[in-house]
């Protein structure tokens, strides 16, 4: 088994090709250890994911993001300087019963462009041009298996992976414990102690605009509403890239009424997310009515509580990060991958 630092002789698995994945597999494969990233979805993202429709482009987890700390700002400006992101939004407002009112807290935001997922996508591409890293997508790996060689991943259709003197885990703690409880009690329990929030992210696409409010900038961008069921309405052309395409709403709810609906049937959650904006305009301006409207379940979107820690690892090979350390913030889960990443190859930090 690997012992710290790992090095270029070194082959390292990650499970979970998001945001703070991607971030640790930079970090070691810059230093000369082979990564190999696996992903039970069709591409990296994890929840800075899109879905692609005819007509529109839907972001259904992240809709942008900050940068905090110095480390996250050179890669951003990094991304920046790529074009895979870019500032957005600038026209956002706060709404509620009472009305709509323009809000600009003077904090830079970012989205991925032409979508968020074009962030993660760049991520990937950039490790995977490196000789030695590889990429599985559409892979869901179900179980770890410690061999003489090392440790070996087994995917739902019993393919298996092998060997690797280190396994990061970068999927959310249930996820995590069910893949690592019987090799490592420690980190089992660190992931039975990382209790997360559920979140249903709503979408409608229409052929017509929204009606323009009195007051408000019929280009308005985002919205952050004072809603029992809706937190956050994001309208999908309006970002860089998509200026084409038709009006589509990213509709993000509210975590206690997410956990409260968490079982209904996806439709049924849409209708309502769509109600809960309805009832923020006039009732002499109807909402078009959508061509296309739907919902994705989160059901792990973020953490409950901080662990009060990055990442954690352990001398059998076995490591975690993610969002769930830190915090929700798209900020959070890179710097928890990256420190991982700088932590594993003996980096002070």
């Amino acid at each position: 088994m690997a012992t710290l630092p790992l090095t270029a002789t070194h082959r390292v698995a990650i499970i979970g090709a998001g945001i703070s994945g991607l971030a640790c597999a930079k970090v070691l494969a810059n230093s000369g250890a082979s990564v190999t990233l696996f992903d039970k979805a069709r591409g990296p993202g994890g929840r800075m994911s899109s879905k692609r429709r005819p007509g529109a482009t839907l972001d259904l987890g992240a809709q942008a993001f900050t940068a905090r700390d110095v480390d996250f700002q050179r890669a951003v400006d990094e991304w920046l300087a790529a074009g895979c992101i870019t500032l957005w939004p600038k026209r956002t407002y706060q709404a509620s019963s009472s009305g709509w009112q323009a809000h600009n807290d003077h904090q830079k935001r970012y989205t991925g462009a032409p979508r968020m997922s074009a962030l993660t996508r760049y991520m990937a591409d950039a490790l995977t041009a490196q000789p030695g890293n590889e990429l599985h997508a559409d892979t869901r790996i179900t179980a770890l298996n410690l061999t003489a060689k090392g440790w070996q991943l087994i995917a739902a259709d019993h393919t298996t992976y092998s060997p690797f003197e280190q396994v990061v885990i970068s999927t959310p703690p249930p996820q995590a414990h069910a893949l690592l409880a019987e090799w490592d009690t420690e980190l089992g329990a660190a992931c039975q102690a990382g209790e997360q929030r559920a979140c249903w992210a709503g979408w409608a696409i229409f052929a017509e605009p929204l009606p323009a409010l009195p007051g408000v900038d019929p280009d308005w961008q985002m919205a952050r509403v004072a809603h029992p069921a809706l937190h956050i309405v994001s309208r999908n052309q309006t970002k860089p890239g998509r200026r084409e395409q038709m009006e589509s709403l990213s509709l993000l709810a509210q975590l206690d009424w997410s956990e409260a609906h968490l079982e209904q049937p996806a439709d049924q959650v849409a209708h309502q997310l769509l109600a809960a904006l309805q009832s923020l305009y006039p009732t002499t301006s109807p909402l078009p009515t959508p061509i296309e409207i739907g919902a994705h379940r989160w059901r792990y979107a973020q953490p409950a509580s901080s662990y009060g820690l990055e990442y954690l690892y352990s001398e059998s090979g076995l490591a975690l990060c993610g969002d769930s350390f830190r915090g929700g913030r798209v900020e959070d889960a890179w710097l928890s991958g990256h420190r991982l990443g700088e932590a594993l190859i003996g980096r002070s930090v």
